[in-house]
């Protein structure tokens, strides 16, 4: 793998300022601290996206009461960082010059016709469980930047805000219209490496505020421990748990005993001692050949616990291996070019998708869990003289899976080069109506901006992607 202290040297350097701060990431508070004398219950958990977990919590109680469903249906979108090609991936061009149909070859799939990269066997095998769409409009996807895909949002990248704000991300808009499927659990979450690359890979709430910003798995996984002065063997063994806070609970100031705090504290609280976050987190708890299954590598182990995270719970995952990986300019930089860079990323991708589908197909979650994988855009028809391709915003592919779907297909076309899109255009507004009809959001939905002005959560006229039924 390649060292990311070196990767992140060299991509700041080739594209400053792709990676922008977010203002809104989340600051580490603690659910409960051990003082000189005694303990205190903090007014915040885990200090999701700024706010204290109770409020949060509250927050997204209103949000689902106002407009939320019972139906749990999830999400997880695998986010291919740096832009996939389409031509090396997804939307091949065998009979074009070899400086645009590239040094792979293709192979047949399940679904008569249709051919995909020679490096995407498994993929291929469960085409008929797959829908390829092959006509998705990038051109408002700029710079290695998440904003406009993973909101959905064709304007999202246009500083359409006073304060320069964008629009918030499909994983944000499901915490604020639906909040989590099970009590006790984050709605969104982003697994992607920490620092920048995290705030770059995993768009959040942006004007939407603090109480609907992802949570960073990583840093969320460390903080659901249960604190030094309960030790209890089991966080199942609900007599041992009481008994040991009822000894807590004497200890408290008498103004903020267990008895006075609210429903949302107290649910805050049992987030942790409950253990299922907790549980939901701990891969190790998988069988080997489950592990095995899914790949023994960032993308697989990443694939695996966000299965884990809708199976408990969870609304929505992005999913990302490493910022940039995808991002194969050629041999003269340190992604590379398609034989040294994404050749050996594409079994990656491969086994990901096709062990998340089988495994959530075996549990009788396939229905519910609409998989989506894409990166920012695509790249350019024409191969690079050092064996890679550049950004190309005209045109790029993805992969649709579960969701209670129509598959076996592949939506839309591009003309011989893969240069433009021929038939089936598809925005990233319709990726949105997509996914919020997935959700059982209502597509006329608005949301409110800090300004209190409202903003529909699908824009530029977006409808569910033709053709996908649902």
């Amino acid at each position: 793998m390649i060292d990311p202290a070196q990767s992140n040297r060299y991509h700041d350097a080739e594209h400053a300022g792709a990676a922008c701060d977010n203002p809104l990431q989340p600051t580490a508070f603690d659910l409960i601290r051990v003082g000189s004398r005694r303990w205190f219950l903090q007014t915040g958990v885990t200090g999701l996206a700024g706010l204290s977990l109770p409020a949060l919590l509250q927050s997204r109680a209103r949000a689902t009461a106002a407009g939320g469903t019972a139906r749990k249906t999830s999400v997880i979108l695998f986010w291919l960082s740096g832009g996939p090609s389409h031509i090396d991936t997804w939307d091949p061009k065998p009979d074009a010059p070899v400086e645009i149909r590239g040094p792979f070859g293709t192979i047949d799939t399940k679904v008569p016709g249709l051919r995909v990269c020679e490096h995407l066997p498994l993929q291929a095998s469960i085409m008929d469980r797959l829908t390829l769409i092959r006509s998705v409009d990038c051109r408002e996807s700029r710079d290695h930047h998440p904003a406009t895909m993973q909101s959905g949002n064709t304007l999202s990248q246009s500083p359409t805000f006073a304060d320069g704000g964008r629009h918030p991300s499909m994983g944000s808009l499901a915490a604020r219209f639906r909040g989590p499927n099970q009590p006790g659990m984050p709605a969104f979450v982003g697994l992607a490496d920490a620092g920048n690359n995290w705030k770059a890979d995993v768009w959040g709430a942006g004007p939407l505020g603090p109480a609907y910003q992802p949570v960073d798995g990583g840093e969320f996984a460390g903080r659901l421990a249960l604190p030094p002065a309960v030790n209890v063997a089991r966080a199942n063994d609900r007599a041992a748990l009481l008994a040991q806070f009822d000894r807590l609970q004497r200890a408290l100031d008498t103004g903020d005993t267990m008895a006075s705090m609210d429903i949302y504290r107290r649910e805050a609280l049992s987030m942790v001692l409950s253990g299922r976050a907790r549980q939901a987190f701990q891969i190790d708890q998988e069988p080997d050949r489950v592990r095995d299954f899914y790949g023994r590598n960032t993308l697989g182990e990443r694939a695996l616990l966000a299965r884990r995270l809708v199976e408990a719970g969870v609304t929505f995952v992005v999913v990302s291996g490493f910022f940039g990986l995808f991002d194969n300019h050629g041999d003269n930089v340190i992604w590379g070019g398609l034989i040294k860079g994404l050749k050996p990323l594409l079994p990656r991708i491969d086994r990901a998708v096709y062990a998340l589908v089988n495994d959530l197909e075996a549990r009788g979650l396939l229905d519910s869990t609409l998989i989506l994988m894409m990166g920012e855009f695509g790249r350019t028809p024409t191969i690079t003289a050092t064996g890679g391709r550049e950004h190309y915003l005209t045109c790029m592919s993805m992969l649709v899976a579960g969701g209670g779907l129509a598959h076996g297909q592949a939506i839309g076309s591009t003309d011989r080069t893969a240069s433009e899109i021929r038939t089936g255009r598809v925005t990233p507004s319709d990726l949105g109506a997509t996914v919020f009809r997935h959700l059982g959001i209502d597509l006329d939905a608005h949301w409110t901006d800090p300004l209190g002005r409202p903003h529909p959560i699908v824009t530029e006229g977006g409808r569910p992607i033709p053709g996908l039924g649902g």
